[in-house]
C-alpha cells in the first residue's frame, strides 16, 4: 500500500489528524482576503464581456503569416475600437470588435481584407446584437438563481438547514473568487465561460456533501456520550474524508490543467481558455471550500445550540477531571520510581544462577592431585 493510502487509512481511523475547525478562524481570515481581493479586482478592472455578451463583430481570417499583434494594429485602425484577436490552431486569425453595426461591419471587412491583401468574401464576418447577449445573461442567473434554491432545499430535507446554510455560502465562495479571477486575468467572458461556471458548482457541492455525509453519520446520538463535542466529531470527519477529496479533486484538475496550459496557452485555443479558467479556478476553491469553509461554519452554528453546549460543558469538565486525576497521580509514581534501586529490574527477572554457578566452581577444590 502506498504512503499516501496508509495516510488516509489512519485518518480515516483517527490515528492521526489535523485540527481544521480548531484553526478555522485561519481560514476564515484568508478566504476573506482573497474574497476582498477579487471583489477589488472585479470593481476596478471588470470582467471582460465578449461579444456575445455586448453584441459586435466577429472576423475570421484565412490562414496567415500576419502576427496577432500586427492583426491588432490592423484591425485597431480600421474601427477606432479596443480588438481582441486570437490565433486559431489552423492558422486562421479571430478578430473580435464590440459595438459594431451592420454598416460599421461592412467597411471593416473591407479593410481587413485589403490589409491583410485577400479577397472581401474571403474574410467572414458575423454580426452579434446586444439583445442576444442579454438574453444569455438573463438565462444565465436565472439557471444560477434557480440552482441555488434547490441546492438549499435539497440539503434542508437531507440534512438539515445549518447544513444548507453553510453549503449556500461555500458556493457563493467559489463563485466570487471564480468571477474575480476572470476580471485579475483578464480573460474573455463567453458563454463557455457561464457554463464552466455553473459546471463547478456542482463539483464544489460533491465535495461537501461528503464531509456532511460522514459528519451526520458519526452524530447520530451524540449527546448520550461525554466524550467528545460536536467540533471533534466534525474534525474527524474532515480528516477521514480528507485523502478522498483531494484525490477527486486532483483527477479532476488534471484534464482541465492539460486543456487551460496546452490547449490554451500553446495552441492558442480561445474557447478553451474560456471554459478550463472556470474549470480550474473553481475546483480548486471548491476543493478548499468543503474543508476550510464548509464544515467548520457548520461546526459553529451547531455549538450554539442549547444541547451541544451542554454537551460541551460535560464533555469539557470530564477532560478537567481526568487532567487533575493524572496529574495527582504522577509524582506519587515518580516518586516510588526514584526510589528503586538502579538493580531492581534485573532482580525481578530471577535468580542469578549461573554465577553461583561459577562462584561454586571456583570453591571448589582444584583436585585431589597427590
Amino acid at each position: 500500500m502506498s504512503k499516501l493510502g496508509n495516510l488516509g487509512a489512519r485518518l480515516h481511523r483517527g490515528e492521526v489528524s489535523y485540527d481544521f475547525i480548531g484553526h478555522r478562524k485561519i481560514w476564515y481570515g484568508i478566504s476573506i482576503l482573497i474574497t476582498i481581493t477579487a471583489i477589488v479586482g472585479l470593481a476596478v478592472r471588470g470582467l471582460n464581456m465578449g461579444i456575445d455578451f455586448q453584441g459586435g463583430a466577429v472576423f475570421t481570417t484565412p490562414k496567415t503569416s500576419v502576427s496577432v499583434s500586427q492583426a491588432e494594429e490592423y484591425a485597431h485602425d480600421a474601427s477606432g475600437h479596443e480588438v481582441v484577436v486570437q490565433k486559431l490552431g489552423n492558422g486562421s486569425l479571430r478578430i473580435q470588435i464590440a459595438g459594431m453595426d451592420t454598416q460599421q461591419s461592412d467597411k471593416i471587412q473591407s479593410a481587413l481584407a485589403e490589409d491583410f491583401k485577400v479577397d472581401r468574401d474571403a474574410i467572414n464576418a458575423e454580426l452579434v446584437g446586444p439583445s442576444w447577449g442579454d438574453q444569455i445573461a438573463d438565462k444565465a442567473w436565472q439557471g444560477l438563481a434557480i440552482f441555488m434554491v434547490l441546492v438549499v432545499i435539497y440539503l434542508a430535507i437531507a440534512f438539515e438547514w445549518r447544513m444548507a446554510a453553510a453549503a449556500l455560502v461555500a458556493l457563493i465562495h467559489d463563485i466570487t473568487i471564480t468571477v474575480g479571477i476572470y476580471a485579475l486575468v483578464g480573460f474573455e467572458v463567453t458563454p463557455g465561460t457561464v457554463i464552466g461556471l455553473l459546471t463547478i458548482l456542482g463539483y464544489s457541492l460533491y465535495d461537501t456533501v461528503v464531509v456532511f455525509d460522514s459528519l451526520k453519520e458519526q452524530t447520530k446520538d451524540l449527546t448520550k456520550q461525554t466524550r467528545f463535542t460536536y467540533s471533534d466529531v466534525a474534525n474527524r470527519s474532515i480528516n477521514s474524508t480528507l485523502v478522498r477529496s483531494v484525490n477527486t479533486t486532483v483527477v479532476a484538475l488534471l484534464p482541465v490543467a492539460g486543456l487551460l496550459f496546452i490547449g490554451g496557452g500553446f495552441l492558442g485555443a480561445g474557447t478553451l481558455n474560456d471554459i478550463s479558467l472556470s474549470l480550474f479556478v473553481g475546483l480548486a476553491a471548491g476543493a478548499y471550500s468543503s474543508i476550510f469553509i464548509a464544515t467548520p461554519l457548520v461546526a459553529d452554528l451547531k455549538e450554539r445550540e442549547p444541547q451541544m453546549k451542554a454537551l460541551r460543558k460535560r464533555v469539557l469538565a470530564k477532560r478537567a477531571q481526568a487532567s487533575a486525576d493524572e496529574d495527582y497521580s504522577r509524582p506519587h509514581g515518580d516518586e516510588v520510581h526514584d526510589d528503586e534501586p538502579e538493580d531492581h529490574a534485573a532482580a525481578v527477572v530471577g535468580p542469578r544462577t549461573q554465577p553461583a554457578a561459577r562462584s561454586r566452581g571456583r570453591g571448589r577444590p582444584s583436585g585431589k592431585r597427590r
